[in-house]
């Protein structure tokens, strides 16, 4: 018996050697190491923050409040910009919560590596939802909140860059008008790309101004940070500066705020007659051109659009004729993004729009006519549970008119 356990023992032995063995080979000839993911760089200069600024001496920091310390006014109007507001904004947040909203969204509306939490060194296998990060030792997050701050424009190699520089600043100015130029507006307010198929960043307002009649003779500048003359800081002199309001649609991004506009609009109220024929039918034209803006009107977000609206009320106050008109594009979102329509409004193109009516019966009819800026409609506020404190829309412009029907002669 024992000469039998002894034989069994050794063939099992020999099974588990063989399987072992065999095991062995089969990885020689057939496993492989797994393949490393490839780490693709970052090529497109949306892709990346401005890299990390050390705070110039001089400073205390580089939020903007300190630089508000000394430069009183500047951060005054700042501060009622959408640039001051570009990483609070409701919609922005919403849009970033959703799975399509890839990292590269925040490096305009952060721009300086200082602001973010990560810094995204590759993309894996070149997937924009695939980003390598590392934590950040130098992120501030007051310095996040401000959004488009002082720094993100003024501070380049960890020095501060002026559009005159100064000998008797208490910190060094570097002059560079190259840098501080409508290049550093278009280098986020001319972002147009196709990310994925589903997502499309159609942000054109630079290709419309170079392609309009203002290149070459006016830029960014000219009607976004006015010229003007005054104290860079109090007991300095006065000298040229710029306004930094940064005026846009004028919509501000809480109901709490105030915003400073643009018109680029000129409107050209309609001719009324002093009598209109009953029976007859009447036709009301009104007429708008994009006379003052550079780029198409709505230009940025293609999401934004005017409304053009006609309402006739009787004498008892009733509504008896309306009529809606929309510029603005139309976009299909899913399952590709693509423009559907477009009919914004080119630089110095001038539209009529006409209200036809025919009057059943003799009184006098208000017209009343309204031009209204819409940053995006109330169904996408509503998917978006953006609230009831986040204004939609400002009036550009309303005008109301009589109209006096009287009896055909």
């Amino acid at each position: 018996m024992k000469i039998l356990k002894i034989k069994i023992e050794s063939v099992k032995f020999s099974l588990i050697t063989a399987i072992a063995f065999l095991t062995a080979g089969a990885c020689l000839y057939g496993c492989r190491e797994e393949e490393k993911p490839h780490v693709h760089p970052l090529t497109h200069h949306w892709e990346k923050a401005v890299p990390l600024q050390k705070v110039p001496k001089g400073l205390a920091s580089l939020r903007a409040k300190d630089c508000g310390a000394c430069h009183v006014t500047h951060y005054e109007e700042w501060k009622i910009s959408t640039h001051a507001q570009a990483w609070n904004d409701l919609q922005f947040q919403a849009e970033l919560k959703k799975e399509s909203s890839p990292y590269l969204c925040i490096n305009c509306h952060i721009p300086l590596q200082n602001q973010q939490e990560f810094i995204v060194t590759g993309l894996i296998d070149g997937d924009i939802y695939k980003p390598v990060k590392k934590k950040n030792r130098h992120f501030d997050p007051e310095l996040k909140k401000e959004g488009i701050t002082c720094a993100g424009c003024h501070v380049r190699n960890n020095t501060i860059i002026g559009p005159t520089g100064s000998p008797n600043a208490p910190h060094e100015v570097v002059k560079d008008t190259v840098h501080l130029s409508e290049q550093l507006c278009i280098s986020c307010h001319n972002a147009s790309a196709v990310v994925t198929p589903e997502l499309v960043c159609s942000f054109e307002t630079g290709d419309e101004w170079r392609s309009g009649p203002y290149y070459g003779e006016q830029n960014c500048l000219n009607c976004h940070m006015v010229d003007t003359v005054r104290e860079i800081v109090a007991g300095y002199g006065k000298r040229l500066s710029h306004l930094h309001y940064f005026p846009g649609s004028g919509i501000p991004k809480f109901d709490t705020l105030k915003a400073v506009g643009l018109n680029g609009l000129e409107i050209f109220p309609p001719g009324i007659k002093e009598k209109y024929p009953a029976n007859d039918s009447l036709a009301i034209e009104f007429k708008i051109k994009n006379e003052h803006a550079g780029h198409r009107l709505p230009t940025g977000d293609p999401e934004r659009f005017f409304l053009i609206t006609f309402e006739l009320k009787d004498e008892t106050g009733e509504v008896v004729a309306t009529k809606e008109e929309r510029i603005g594009e139309r976009w299909e979102w899913w399952p590709v993004a693509k423009k559907i329509a477009d009919n914004n409004l080119n630089p110095k193109e001038e539209r009529t729009y006409t209200f036809t009516w025919k009057p059943l019966g003799t009184g006098n009819y208000t017209l009343r006519i309204s031009v209204t800026r819409h940053r995006l409609n109330e169904e996408s506020a509503q998917y978006n549970k953006l609230g009831d404190h986040y204004p939609l829309f400002n009036t550009v412009y309303e005008g109301q008119f009589i109209i006096n029907i009287v009896g055909n002669s």
